[in-house]
């Protein structure tokens, strides 16, 4: 079986509820219940902005400010002192009372650099949502090694959205909107493609599945071929009593156009046993227009 949740409508900053049809963030395609906050840092504007979700419509929304890296965004290494634009997660929630003073209080480590990260030779770590030195004020808007810096009286008033493993953090240059019927007809795409990969998956259908990854997928320091082979075992002899996604999110990459983020809990029930874990795929749009899979992941 195949579940995908409803998607929840998020408001557009600024208008009323009458106006929200108008247009929607481009990125946030499908948002499941388990997410009751999506972050998305707009760098040009120095701007963090919170969309809430509850059950069909957008919560509150809130704005605060920021300070990034001073030589801008598009980490590519270490000690760049850029901020990475793309899509990232809350891993943990750090006590800095240990540390310097000017991490604030608190600081939420980003999973810089995930699996695109990764496949695109971008490296450096230690990227961080954290506040600033009890008397610092409002930094320049360039001003961190490359983490995302708020008042701490925000961050502070922010702790709970920040949910570890949970909760997204997009950082874009500028937010981009869509029409409704553009970001509908997105997730339905996204949706269909997701739904074959899974039944694919369900009914050992080897081929369909190998069919929908990129010539130039990698996983793990194999190369496609490799994997296939690996993959092979995975469908040879085992009976699936049950195969389930739940808590689906579907996401726009902000940076690379016509890439698109899949994560889900996927639950598999076999004659032995059953096996949950969080898994992501990468999908990119090829020139013909169609979808594959170029990056897959657990977290």
């Amino acid at each position: 079986m195949f579940r995908i949740l409803a998607l929840l409508f998020l408001m557009t900053p600024g208008l009323t509820l009458a106006q929200q049809a108008d247009r929607l963030p481009a990125y946030l395609l499908q948002v499941p219940a388990s997410v009751v906050a999506i972050f998305v840092a707009e760098t040009d504007t120095s701007t963090l902005h919170r969309f809430d979700t509850v059950t069909s419509v957008a919560g509150p929304r809130d704005e605060r400010y920021i300070s990034v890296g001073q030589n801008g965004v598009g980490k590519q290494k270490a000690w760049d002192r850029r901020t990475p634009l793309g899509i990232y997660f809350i891993s943990e929630e750090l006590d800095t009372s240990g540390l310097h003073e000017r991490y604030g209080p608190l600081a939420f480590p980003l999973d810089y650099p995930n699996v695109w990260d990764r496949a695109n030779q971008r490296g450096g770590d230690g990227i961080w949502i954290h506040g600033v030195a009890p008397d610092a004020g409002r930094r320049p808007p360039l001003d961190t090694d490359g983490c995302i810096a708020l008042p701490n009286d925000a961050l502070m008033e922010m702790r709970e959205q920040f949910v570890p493993l949970v909760t997204p953090v997009i950082i874009t240059r500028q937010i981009h909107w869509l029409m409704p019927e553009q970001v509908f007809a997105r997730r339905d795409e996204i949706t269909a493609i997701l739904g074959r990969w899974a039944e694919s998956y369900r009914s050992g259908d080897l081929y369909g599945y190998l069919s929908l990854y990129a010539e130039d997928f990698a996983y793990r320091g194999m190369t496609r071929e490799e994997w296939a082979s690996y993959r092979m075992h995975g469908f040879s002899g085992t009976r699936l009593s049950e195969f389930t996604l739940s808590e689906v999110l579907l996401l726009a990459d902000p940076e690379d156009e016509g890439l698109y983020l899949s994560r889900f809990r996927q639950t598999i029930v076999d004659d032995e046993r059953t096996i949950t874990t969080i898994k992501r795929l990468y999908w990119r749009r090829t020139a013909d227009g169609d979808l594959e899979i170029v990056a897959e992941d657990n977290g």
